[in-house]
């Protein structure tokens, strides 16, 4: 009697923590393609575009450790869920509302104390599921994938038909739905087999710097970082840049589409990937099908390469993805899984992509799709420290468990 329970109840945390995916993912992809439509419909610059964009990416740099750490300290990570998510829906209704440069401003950094940290908690949840078989990480996170591709698409579509000022309402629409995901997780987020929430406040500041300085820690960061970063132009100026070429904004949808398209068809056979590739090897090809990707993409190709590259998605962000997510599983303890999501957004999505959004600014009002060469050079580098990390790292714990008690 207790197997079909506990099946049912891994079941239930699967399907919740995957209509949470989901939820977010609409989120991302109205924001990730159309917000610099709709900031440039609002008639900001190149370079006050690229500073609003890298704003949250910089507030995160502090907040989403501290945050991460609060929950690893306390063990309420679904009540910091449930916040952030109100919050984030706050904040999107504040921009909406916000008149100028310096109202967006504040609004975006308002909406990245929010937003930016809600991915990695929900990673650490997934994680959680992952160490102790509660679910197939590739699988759940796959809606995620599917959602945003129904939002990048449908999204392209509406603006269309309705014009820039629709991405507002579309991005305060489904923040409203993150809202209700964050309400319909589990209380028991980690599923059976997870650290107790005694374990989780027994955490100190000292542990979480262990962490921190490892040396193999540090050169996956690096590496992460620099193959993630290298998207950063696609993610500020791609939708622009492709209406310079004259693609419709329909098209456009179709292009963001394909690339989350490839990225499912990953996640679905992710264990069979990871089985075969291992992780750090992962992180590498990830960085080198990058480096094809934006080297190629510098000569600004016709529409049929354009969409042939974007297939290259699975490769440059989920496999880089993938491999971080394994690497973050099998290399830190548990009692410090949120801290380590969360150093790594506050390095990978916060200093570092950020350093470069702020940068692609510059380079795309002076080269236009010619700076995807500067991206290039960027994935090829962090391609080269994931080498690295694949003749250091054995597979086991970076740091112990039980170490610093």
């Amino acid at each position: 009697m207790q197997k079909p329970s506990t099946r049912g109840k891994r079941l239930s945390f699967a399907w919740r923590l995957g209509f949470l995916y989901a939820a977010l993912f609409l989120v991302v992809g109205c924001y990730l393609p159309y917000l610099p439509v709709w900031l440039d419909w609002r008639k900001l610059n190149a370079d006050q575009i690229a500073v609003l964009l890298a704003a949250p990416l910089f507030t995160r740099i502090l907040c989403t450790p501290v945050i991460s750490f609060i929950a690893d300290r306390i063990g309420g990570r679904r009540a910091i869920l449930i916040g952030l998510a109100w919050g984030a829906l706050l904040s999107f209704l504040l921009l909406w509302g916000a008149q100028g440069f310096w109202q967006m401003l504040l609004a975006s950094v308002v909406l990245a104390v929010n937003f930016t940290t809600i991915m990695p908690l929900i990673e650490t949840v997934a994680v959680s599921g992952l160490r102790n078989g509660a679910i197939d990480y590739g699988r759940v996170r796959l809606w995620g994938s599917l959602s945003f591709i129904a939002a990048s698409f449908g999204s392209g579509i509406a603006i269309g038909w309705a014009g820039a000022g629709i991405v507002l309402p579309l991005l305060a629409a489904a923040a409203a739905l993150m809202v209700l995901a964050a309400h319909l997780l589990p209380r028991e987020l980690a599923g059976e087999g997870a650290a107790a929430p005694a374990v989780l406040r027994r955490l100190r500041l000292g542990d979480a710097l262990r962490l921190a300085r490892a040396p193999l820690f540090l050169l996956f960061l690096l590496a992460a970082a620099l193959i993630q970063a290298s998207h950063s132009l696609l993610y500020s100026f791609g939708t622009l840049n492709w209406r310079a070429q004259g693609f419709p904004d329909g098209v456009i949808g179709v292009l963001w589409s394909v690339g989350v398209i490839a990225e499912v068809a990953l996640f679905a056979v992710s264990g069979r990937v990871i089985a075969l590739c291992g992780t750090a090897r992962l992180l590498m090809v990830a960085g080198l099908a990058a480096t094809l990707r934006w080297a190629v993409m510098a000569v600004e190709p016709p529409l049929w390469t354009t969409a042939l590259l974007q297939t290259l998605h699975a490769m440059s962000f989920g496999a880089a993805h993938l491999a971080a997510i394994h690497f973050l599983t099998h290399a830190v303890p548990e009692d410090r899984a949120a801290t380590a999501q969360g150093i790594y957004a506050s390095v990978v999505a916060g200093l570092v992509m950020g350093g470069v959004t702020v940068a692609s600014g510059p380079l795309y009002r002076s080269f236009g799709g010619e700076a995807y060469a500067a991206m290039a050079l960027l994935a090829l580098i962090g391609a080269a420290c994931a080498f690295r990390l694949m003749q250091l790292w054995r597979g086991g714990l970076i740091v112990g468990a039980q170490e610093d008690r």
